[in-house]
């Protein structure tokens, strides 16, 4: 719903400001209050005015009511040329069972579908567009402007078979062969072409002058095609045997010249209860008539269902309005075609309707009320397309869902009334008129028809399972059910009437979705989307399915909380850890320091952090937290982020490196992380981590072990490039299985050294880095029997070798030279033995992308945790990315 004070303003151009020589906000809302009163209403409608959105909704621009808006040109259009041309066609082919039955389905569809128009309709302010408005405002411009583009197109189409419909009456009344007179008009593909046209220029004359003149004119023709009908029924209880004479242009598929009409017969209607499928005339080679095509000619005769919602902008009230026009005129038409159906099947031959599609006006005892109800219908139907479709030209380009291609149409409006999208609504209808012989796409334009409807319910049913509060329309007949009695139906009948024509349809809607999604300035629109009400609903109900007690390891995947300091100098680390989740929940976690006391810091910044996830396209969601301190924020974090099940296992950290806090890969004109987006200083701005020191670090560490939570730190990210001719040059990812600070014979198959391997084994089943081969780095002298044979006579190495297959873990073992050196020669110094480490390592990683080392357990006195720290930077200073590593439970499985 439009906002209040959005509303407001909007009577009138002018803003609700105080300035000099203007009235006070007060007076302006009072204005607005006695315009409407002394328009006849009153509070309750006032009230309504506000419950809308739209103060305005009975300004100038809003004039139609209920029967001159909706039920008259829907009935119109729903009879356009099918009620005088084609019952015989229908009744005379199908045969009236086939034809009631055809009609049930075709109303079925309909009415579902006018239930779900009628339940968006009165959900709120409904604007001009019609179906398209509804559509879009429900399920995103994208698919609403998809929808709506091609729904423009059935309008126009529609409109030029109405047109040529109304021509074909003319000529075969008053052309060469006429019933009323011969000869007064000619026959032939431009003289029908120049009739049609001329019909066109009367609908754009009176689509120019506005919406009232369609209105008036719309009652009127209702009230002459009304009275036509009553003459036709009439004669059906009037007439006796008639012999009626076959159109010249049909002589080749019928021997006669004259054909029967045996007035009310209990014989004749026996005879005409089941289908006689026979050759269509009107085809160029006589094609046999199918099902499908019956229903085809029958459906596209009683599209016109949304003619009035097309109207919405120029309704009084469109919720009133739409949904009681509508449904009176679906139930009206629907009584006189069953009626119609009937009369044909009890008092005509098979070969008579087969034969003769004019054959009313051969029995009719006033004959030129036939020619003129079939004028009148066709004309009026073609002018209410006209007139619609333009309202929908005019939506999309007011959405701007083409951009600058449709930017000029708003631009071409006289009092409310589009002239620019009546003008190229109208050139529009006119080229479809070339095309001659609209037979061959008469199905494609009830296939598009449908396709709008099937958006329709798709919309309706949404809104109903997503259980949207906001949802809550006025209309007491929708439910879920008749939404998706509608979807199905006119799903199932878009390729009962053609399978190719539906194909095309999805696949002409699918190219519009994707390019819209592309290139559409509208795609950003804030209109809410209905498949974010959906994924909320299912993502809930699966959280709440989600059970965390049975968890097994077999499915294990890791669920990483990131801690961010500074953005601009985390991308890569970002990016990387991307890749390292493996399809788990992955967090952004970021914490202010701040009192909480003052005004919340996090309100802003979420909207940039979010705006980076999609910049860096990694599949994240973002925390931020506001404390006096990193240590309490982390914790914070760890604790709450996430819901039910699905919650972080493991925590990674960034290491304290004061110079690299200063990189800004957001900015740099050579990072592939660039982007102007985030130029501006106040986002992100770069700061440093002098506040948080070596002992709140390691802290830190020991906080997340205690609550049970894997444990990995990140260092030297800076220098990763994902760059494929980068990793290229790159061959390895490495592991340490082994504690630097005290090593032991079994770190190799403890929890932590497993670990490692699990995060190294999913970092090379990354397409990017899966052609780099993963080494576990031991000790040599291990294959010679420096650690002790275990019980079964199995050296360190071969044991390795069977954990690594057992648990289907491709690497190889690589041995490292002078590793015992190492620990002979500086164990009595370690400064000297940590710093002779991290050389060794250095040597080895020459080619290497990402290094795996393994986090001791941080010591539990807290005089010592500096020294850890500063053993951790010695091992890992200079190194390729490098991450420090521990876990705390088990998360590989051997078992199938």
């Amino acid at each position: 719903m439009a906002i209040i004070g959005d509303s407001i303003n909007n009577v009138d151009d002018t803003p609700l400001v105080d300035t000099p020589g203007s009235s006070s906000i007060i007076k302006k809302i009072s204005g607005i209050f006695n315009r409407n009163q002394g328009a006849g209403t009153d509070s309750s409608s006032t009230f309504n005015y506000i419950r809308f959105g739209a103060f305005s909704e009975e300004s100038s621009t809003r004039t139609l009511g209920t029967f001159a808006g909706v039920f008259a040109p829907v009935a119109l259009s729903m009879f356009s040329a099918l009620i005088f041309l084609r019952m015989g066609y229908i009744v005379g082919n199908a045969g009236l069972l086939i034809t009631l039955f055809q009609f049930g389905i075709a109303y079925a569809i309909l009415v579902f579908t006018v239930t779900s128009v009628c339940a968006i309709s009165t959900n709120g302010a409904v604007e001009g567009g019609g179906v398209y408005f509804m559509i879009s405002r429900t399920l995103g411009p994208e698919f609403g402007g998809s929808i709506g583009t091609l729904f423009f197109l059935a309008n126009m189409v529609s409109s030029a078979l109405c047109i040529s419909g109304c021509v074909e009456g003319l000529v075969e009344n008053f052309g060469p062969s006429g019933y009323f007179m011969k000869d007064v008009v000619h026959d032939g593909r431009w003289w029908q072409f120049l009739y049609c046209s001329i019909l066109n220029l009367i609908n754009l004359i009176i689509c120019l002058i506005g919406a009232s003149m369609f209105a008036k004119t719309t009652v009127f023709v209702l009230g002459i095609v009304s009275l036509c009908l009553a003459i036709t029924i009439f004669t059906f209880f009037y007439d006796g045997t008639i012999q009626v004479p076959v159109p010249a242009s049909n002589t080749i598929f019928s021997n006669a010249s004259n054909l029967t009409y045996t007035g009310l017969n209990y014989t004749t209607l026996k005879s005409n209860l089941f289908q006689h499928y026979g050759k269509d005339y009107t085809t160029t080679y006589g094609e046999m008539v199918t099902f499908a095509t019956v229903f085809g000619v029958l459906f596209s005769g009683v599209t016109g269902i949304m003619a009035g919602a097309n109207m919405s902008g120029e309704l009084k009230n469109p919720a009133k309005s739409i949904p009681r026009g509508t449904l009176s005129a679906v139930i009206f038409t629907l009584i006189v075609y069953l009626t119609m159906s009937i009369l044909c099947a009890a008092t005509s031959t098979v070969e008579l309707m087969q034969n003769n599609y004019l054959f009313l006006a051969g029995i009719s005892v006033f004959p030129p009320s036939v020619a003129v109800g079939l004028f009148t219908a066709t004309w009026s139907a073609a002018l209410s397309n006209v007139i619609g479709g333009s309202r929908v030209l005019e939506a999309l380009a007011k959405d701007r869902i083409f951009g600058i291609l449709l930017d000029f149409v708003p631009k071409g409006t006289w009092r409310s009334n589009p002239v620019i999208a009546v003008l190229l609504s109208a050139l529009l209808v006119e080229l479809v008129l070339l095309i001659g012989s609209l037979n061959l796409i008469a199905q494609l334009n009830s296939v598009l028809f449908l396709l709008s409807y099937l958006a329709m319910n798709v919309a309706c049913l949404g809104l109903e399972l997503a259980g949207a509060p906001n949802f809550r329309p006025s209309f007491n007949y929708f439910t879920w059910y008749t939404a998706l009695i509608g979807l199905l139906g006119t799903l199932i009948m878009m390729f009962v009437i053609n399978f190719i024509y539906a194909l095309c349809s999805f696949l002409m809607c699918l190219l519009l979705v994707v390019f819209l999604h592309l290139f559409s300035p509208a795609k950003g629109a804030d209109w809410g989307s209905i498949s974010q009400a959906l994924i909320f609903h299912q993502v809930r109900k699966y959280l709440l399915l989600l059970d965390s007690r049975k968890d097994h390891v077999k499915f294990w995947r890791p669920q990483v909380l990131l801690m961010i300091n500074n953005p601009r100098s985390a991308c890569p680390l970002i990016d990387f850890i991307n890749d390292l989740k493996k399809g788990g929940l992955y967090v952004l976690g970021h914490v202010v320091r701040a009192e909480t006391n003052e005004d919340e810091p996090t309100l802003e910044m979420n909207a940039h952090w979010l705006g980076l996830v999609d910049h860096l396209k990694v599949k994240a969601f973002v925390e931020l937290t506001v404390a006096p301190s990193v240590r309490e924020g982390l914790m914070h974090l760890v604790r709450l982020s996430g819901m039910g099940a699905m919650k972080p296992n493991t925590v990674i950290l960034g290491f304290l490196d004061q110079e690299q806090e200063s990189l800004d890969f957001l900015g740099s004109q050579e990072s592939s992380y660039r982007s102007v987006n985030f130029d501006d200083a106040r986002m992100f701005p770069l700061t440093d981590r002098s506040s948080l020191e070596p002992l709140e670090y390691v802290q830190m560490m020991r906080d997340v072990l205690k609550l049970k939570k894997n444990l990995c730190l990140c260092r030297n990210f800076i220098k990763l490039n994902k760059e494929p001719k980068i990793v290229q040059t790159k061959r390895y990812i490495d592991v340490w299985p082994v504690n630097f600070l005290n090593p032991g014979e079994q770190d190799a198959f403890d929890i932590t050294s497993l670990f490692m391997m699990q995060l190294a084994c999913i970092v090379n089943m990354v397409p990017l880095w899966s052609k780099l081969k993963l080494r576990i780095c031991v000790c040599p002298e291990a294959l010679s029997g420096y650690f002790q044979l275990n019980a079964t006579g199995q050296s360190h190495v071969d044991r390795l070798k069977v954990m690594l297959k057992d648990l289907r873990i491709a690497s190889e073992i690589y041995p490292v030279s002078q590793w015992r050196n190492v620990i002979e020669n500086h164990a009595s110094n370690m400064e000297v033995y940590l710093i002779s480490f991290n050389r060794l390592i250095l040597e080895q990683s020459s080619e290497t992308a990402v290094t795996f080392i393994y986090l001791p357990t941080p010591p539990n006195n807290s005089s010592q945790h500096e020294r850890f720290y500063t053993n951790l930077e010695t091992i890992s200073r200079d190194l390729p990315p490098t991450i420090f590593v521990h876990g705390v439970s088990l998360v590989t499985s051997t078992t199938l």
